[in-house]
């Protein structure tokens, strides 16, 4: 059997692509959901079950404790495989129980995004990929943009784009067909998105739009932008995971690359030019599983 760990921000999609593959290998397995999103998993493995799958094929585990249920699972000796999706801290301590019994393991951990806008970019373009990069989901997803990084040249005609475009969003519950953006999952994650954006301007970063909490009932923060990111501000090392574009300016290729890698999750990035041959370098150059150009 395998077990499989699935996030809260896309609950049934890592399911079914977690379930999907063991099954077409033979694999029966358990799936924990995260303690924010249970109802999702419950519902597709009833689902399964109804469509003919025989019970006991895969299996739900609910938990508030999953480092305990993690802890039991990974040292039964049926366990082939472990598949997680989620934090980087969680992943590091999963890999270490998992090497105990040299188990198969397959991890999607946290991102942080470099995107880059260069010089020769269409900036209409690179706005609306850079708005669509940024606030899937309300910017919690692990392939969300988190530092923009923008050729000096046209760093204050992207600024002040996205900035007018940020400002337009409409903040709400999704009941409404007219917002824009909805809540975050909970007051954590709004608490955090506070920290970064605070810390942020205590070290000098420039607040353009946005920059609190909004009321409730619900988990709301207002869409953000930042520029002049210092190198030192939590914001320009840690996953945001919410509505905020952090923008620091480069000079060259070489300072936009050396800008990129600078951290140690190479998930995603995303790159704006016109130049294929530019395009080709960054492929090569930037240290991420994949690259949107």
């Amino acid at each position: 059997p395998s077990y499989l760990i699935t996030p809260w921000n896309f609950p049934l999609a890592m399911a079914t692509r977690k379930v999907a593959p063991a099954l077409a290998a033979g694999c029966p397995v358990v799936v924990k959901p995260a303690e924010l999103t249970p109802l999702t998993t419950l519902r597709f493995a009833a689902l399964l079950v109804e469509v003919g799958l025989p019970a006991g094929v895969v299996n739900v585990v609910t938990t508030t404790d999953p480092a305990g249920l993690s802890t039991a699972l990974l040292a039964d000796s049926r366990l082939r495989k472990l598949s997680f999706t989620g934090s980087t801290p969680v992943g590091r301590r999963l890999l270490a129980q998992a090497a105990d019994r040299v188990l198969r393991t397959s991890m999607e951990l946290g991102g942080n995004a470099p995107l880059l806008v260069f010089d020769d970019a269409d900036l209409e373009q690179a706005v609306a990929g850079a708005m669509a990069a940024k606030f899937r989901n309300i910017g919690q997803a692990c392939t969300a943009a988190n530092r923009f990084l923008v050729h000096q040249p046209v760093l204050e005609a992207f600024t002040e784009r996205i900035t007018e475009r940020v400002r337009s969003l409409r903040v709400g519950p999704g009941t409404d067909p007219k917002v824009d953006l909805g809540p975050l999952v909970g007051a954590r994650a709004v608490d955090k998105v506070d920290e970064l954006v605070q810390d942020a301007v205590a070290h000098g970063a420039t607040l353009r739009t946005g920059g609190h909490r909004l009321d409730g009932p619900g988990h709301f923060y207002a869409p953000t932008v930042l520029t002049d990111i210092p190198p030192q501000a939590r914001i320009a090392q840690e996953e945001i995971f919410g509505p905020v574009i952090a923008i620091t300016g480069f000079r060259d290729e070489a300072e936009a690359v050396a800008m990129a890698n600078r951290t140690e999750a190479g998930l995603v990035g995303f790159v704006f030019t016109r130049d294929l041959a530019r395009a080709q370098r960054m492929i090569a150059q930037l240290e991420t599983g994949m690259l949107g150009v």
